[in-house]
């Protein structure tokens, strides 16, 4: 019965921050969804119009391609990047990792406006020091924000630099919490390394794994700074995703309502992968 009360008492008492994170959510995407079914002038209602007319045509569907294989590839090789790195800090003497801890986190603590404009530089095609060195090791210069493959290249670098980080941090509190024991025990039946990942490592992992899966997938498709400062969408819409999309036609070409039907068109994808990844984690704890 006390049990009961305190919780009652505790839900109570967090009413009022649920209410207010609700209204903050609540209003922008009922705002969002109320101007997708109107027209252009936001006069008249036209209801699913809008996004009919964006299901009809091809660079709508090519928009959300390059968005899905931007976000997949990034959030893949961060989350990758992340593991391993998290396995080499974890293996640093205690007294040395504070320092490498520091370090590697310093590209997810600056901001992205300031970081992404000095990437900008790094990959300018006139004076770019990366051009300089594969010029001296005899690759040539590489024009980054002309050419639509190696401008993809560019932004999904970029990302990976900025996101790792965090994989970073959640892999290795994770690895904090496993028990040592564990692993000894392992070790004394024979088990191999990779065998130790497989069986221990993994599925204690698994879990925070899909969270911050789910989290970085998030992030990165509905993405807009590294994008639109760095490509611009270009060339030629090659870089374009659905966050650039939506900024583009919205409120640079004016077009409100339509803007608001690229941004909502994120919503399904993302709800899609939200239920495989929750569903796995709801399996597990079955």
């Amino acid at each position: 019965m006390l049990t009961r009360r305190r919780s009652t008492i505790a839900v109570l008492m967090t009413l009022p921050l649920i209410a207010l994170i609700a209204g903050l959510v609540a209003y922008p995407a009922g705002y969002a969804v109320y101007h997708s079914m109107l027209d252009r002038r936001l006069t008249r209602f036209v209801g699913l119009d809008n996004f009919a007319r964006l299901a009809s045509g091809d660079r709508f569907w090519m928009v959300v391609y390059q968005t899905c294989l931007y976000a997949l590839i990034a959030v893949a090789l961060s989350g990758i990047i992340g593991f391993v790195v998290a396995h080499l800090v974890h293996n640093i003497p205690t007294r040395d990792q504070r320092k490498w801890r520091g370090m590697l986190l310093l590209p997810w603590v600056i901001p992205l406006a300031m970081s992404v404009p000095a990437w900008r530089l790094l990959f300018d095609p006139s004076f770019s020091p990366i051009n300089w060195i594969l010029e001296h090791v005899g690759v040539g210069r590489i024009n980054w924000f002309v050419e639509a493959g190696w401008a993809r290249f560019a932004v999904i670098l970029v990302t990976v630099w900025a996101t790792a980080p965090f994989f970073l941090v959640m892999y290795l509190a994770t690895l904090k919490s496993v028990p040592e024991e564990l692993y000894e025990a392992a070790s004394i039946d024979g088990a191999t390394w990779l065998q130790r990942m497989r069986y221990i490592t993994l599925p204690m992992m698994r879990n925070v794994i899909a969270i911050t899966t789910l989290y970085s997938l998030i992030v990165t498709f509905t993405g807009f700074t590294i994008v639109n400062v760095l490509t611009y969408g270009g060339p030629l819409g090659a870089t374009q995703v659905l966050g650039t999309a939506a900024f583009g036609i919205g409120i640079l070409g004016g077009n409100l309502p339509m803007g608001a039907s690229v941004a909502l068109s994120m919503v399904p994808i993302l709800a899609v992968a939200a239920f495989l990844l929750l569903r796995g984690i709801a399996r597990r704890a079955e």
